[in-house]
């Protein structure tokens, strides 16, 4: 037991003089002579033991009346079980990302977890509230309840490292009391390594009532015909008897195709055939489960041919030409002693076919091409010196030639997740007809493989970044050292290197995706591109490339949708933004991964704890009516006994 004020136990002391009073008493006994009193002698005593245990028991009550007074005034108590960490800094991380929009008991995840937070959080409670889009440090309820009220659903996936890292950095004297409101869609236990052992770490996992959800995963071209586009729409659906649904594609709102899907596998795959024109809108579903992925929008733009130079002798050339048709590519194959310098600023691709030598103002030229955005690809001549190569190669990262080698190899392996071979292969094909080299220079450095010899060393290796792709091959395609342009390979892998970061096809991308998006159009001076739709409206970072402007969205737009890219009040480019699916799959809730950390079931919970371990149970009450009893029992004494 504790005292609050334990100055006033000295008090106690005091106690001594009612019994010195008692004990020394001033009051005598006068002896009374009186006839005939033999008969009252016996009462006479009987009365002076009465009077004397009446008077202990008095003395007994008032001490024990004041004793109980002044330690009531000391306040005693018992000590809090975890009264140590009464400190701590109160810490709230709220996971408003996509998939708390599942419904539970009470409604949606996130609005139900905001209106227990109003009703839990104390009035005058200081705290830090961290959500995916917005952080609010040593605020209290009345501050944010606005904020709070109005939270919207972030469309970027709950990153709870990132949170808990921001958490750390915030420098304090305390410990912290950390409570994380989420589904658990998604969390690795990986993910919660920067949450120290000394700090109190809770987890609240709202539970989701509806499991079942369906998603627009993707949609892409599966082939272009004269008048028309053969889509392709992936679905995928979680949980259990999933029922069929509808599936309708609308072009800036009009309908224009409509069927019912049902569900016998767990990913489909819906054909349309939409007319060949400029598309600007989105698929959508019937799905009674998460919201976010019942939409996926996307821009088809007018196609624009893409520059094709090839820099080399014609007959080597005649190859490129069958695969770059007039459709797509506007096609140009120049001998080097014949190039036009001023012509290479034009070209989103550039191949230097098998030249015996680059000039510096040529190395120079492209250097500054690359990093303006064009496509590189580099296919080396037998007579070519590997110094020089490697020279030139030093302008665009680790990559470097090796002496040639005059040794038959074939290429039998194909990196399937490289970029460059992304959608192109229904299925991971390992039979296909082996292409062979005679001689070859070899490949060493950092840049992706994406075709292998059999011996493992890199046939083509090409890396793409977030404007350019470089490619470079390792032997002389000629007809003389190989036959790879017999190959079936040959078409699918120079189709994609030319293409490779053009806008041409579908444009749908996700929000949060950091690699940047080229749009053809020459701006001037001061003048700068805005996208927007009737919904939202922002200024994108954004950098001047020749004619072209390279746009960096970031975390921009926070809604999905269609949007246009405007310079000043002219529309130049249509694309389209969505969030991302790594949510949908709502039975993805890994509560397995926080087994290590306290779980509670509700918000009210955590802070009934909280504060149940850390008050300290006040007992001066009892003491008070300990005294009120003795204060009683005193006066029925006087009263009642004789």
């Amino acid at each position: 037991m504790y005292f609050k004020h334990p100055e006033l136990l000295y008090f106690l002391f005091l106690l001594i003089v009612p019994i010195l009073v008692h004990l020394f008493q001033l009051r005598r006994f006068k002896k009374e002579y009186f006839t005939n009193v033999q008969v009252l002698k016996a009462l006479k005593i009987q009365t002076r033991k009465s009077s004397t245990i009446k008077k202990w028991l008095l003395l007994a009550c008032r001490l024990l009346l004041l004793t109980f007074i002044i330690l009531a005034f000391a306040q005693p108590y018992f000590k809090a079980k975890d009264s140590e960490n009464r400190s701590n800094e109160m810490y709230i991380i709220l996971d408003n990302s996509l998939s708390m929009q599942a419904k539970g008991k009470k409604g949606e995840l996130l609005k139900r977890a905001v209106q227990e937070l109003l009703e839990t959080i104390p009035e005058n409670a200081t705290f830090s509230l961290l959500t995916n889009s917005d952080a609010f440090w040593n605020t209290t309820k009345k501050e944010i309840q606005s904020e709070l009220q109005n939270l919207k659903y972030s469309a970027l996936p709950f990153q709870i490292e990132s949170l808990l890292g921001q958490i750390q950095s915030h420098k304090s004297a305390f410990k912290k009391d950390i409570v994380i409101i989420t589904d658990a869609v998604g969390i690795e236990k990986k993910q919660l390594q920067n949450i120290p052992k000394d700090d109190n770490t809770f987890f609240v996992i709202p539970k989701a009532e509806q499991k079942n959800n369906i998603a627009i995963d993707s949609v892409y071209i599966q082939e272009t015909l004269d008048n028309f586009y053969n889509l392709n729409v992936e679905l995928a659906s979680y949980g259990e008897d999933i029922k069929p649904t509808s599936i309708a594609i609308y072009n800036n709102h009009k309908l224009i195709a409509k069927t019912i899907v049902s569900f016998d596998t767990p990913k489909k795959t819906i054909p349309f055939t939409i007319p060949k024109q400029t598309f600007h809108g989105y698929v959508s579903i019937d799905d009674n489960g998460l919201a976010f992925d019942n939409n996926y929008y996307f821009s088809i733009s007018k196609t624009q041919k893409t520059a094709v130079l090839s820099i080399g002798e014609n007959e080597k050339s005649n190859f490129l030409s069958r695969i770059y048709t007039d459709e797509e590519f506007d096609f140009q194959n120049s001998p080097l002693n014949s190039l036009d310098y001023n012509a290479l600023e034009k070209q989103d691709v550039i191949i230097l076919n098998e030249i015996d030598d680059i000039p510096q103002a040529l190395q120079t030229t492209l250097k500054t091409l690359v990093e303006k955005g064009s496509n590189l690809i580099v296919i080396p001549s037998p007579k070519s010196s590997v110094s020089q190569l490697n020279t030139f190669l030093s302008n665009f990262g680790n990559i470097q030639y090796q002496q040639l080698e005059t040794t038959e190899k074939r290429i039998t392996k194909i990196n399937f997740n490289h970029p460059l071979f992304a959608s192109v292969f229904e299925n991971k094909v390992t039979n296909f007809q082996y292409p062979n080299t005679k001689s070859t220079f070899g490949l060493s450095g950092s840049f992706p493989v994406v075709l292998y010899y059999e011996d493992g060393n890199s046939f083509l290796s090409s890396k793409v970044n977030s404007a350019t792709a470089i490619s470079i091959f390792s032997a002389p395609l000629n007809t003389t050292n190989s036959n790879f342009q017999q190959s079936p390979l040959i078409v699918p892998t120079f189709y994609k290197m030319a293409v490779q970061n053009k806008n041409n096809g579908i444009k749908a991308r996700i929000i949060g995706d950091s690699n940047p998006y080229l749009v053809s159009v020459a701006l001037s001076k001061d003048a700068i591109l805005t996208v927007k739709n009737n919904e939202e409206d922002f200024i994108p970072l954004q950098q001047s490339v020749n004619n072209k402007v390279q746009l960096n969205f970031n975390n921009f737009p926070e809604q999905a949708g269609n949007f246009n890219v405007f310079n000043q009040t002219e529309a130049v480019d249509q694309l389209s933004f969505n969030y991302n699916r790594s949510e949908s799959k709502t039975t993805d809730s890994n509560e397995n991964g926080i087994a290590d950390y306290k779980t509670l079931d509700s918000i009210t919970t955590v802070f009934d704890q909280l504060q149940t371990e850390r008050t300290d149970s006040q007992i001066w009450k009892w003491f008070v009516i300990f005294a009120l009893l003795f204060l009683l029992l005193e006066m029925a004494l006087i009263k009642f006994l004789k």
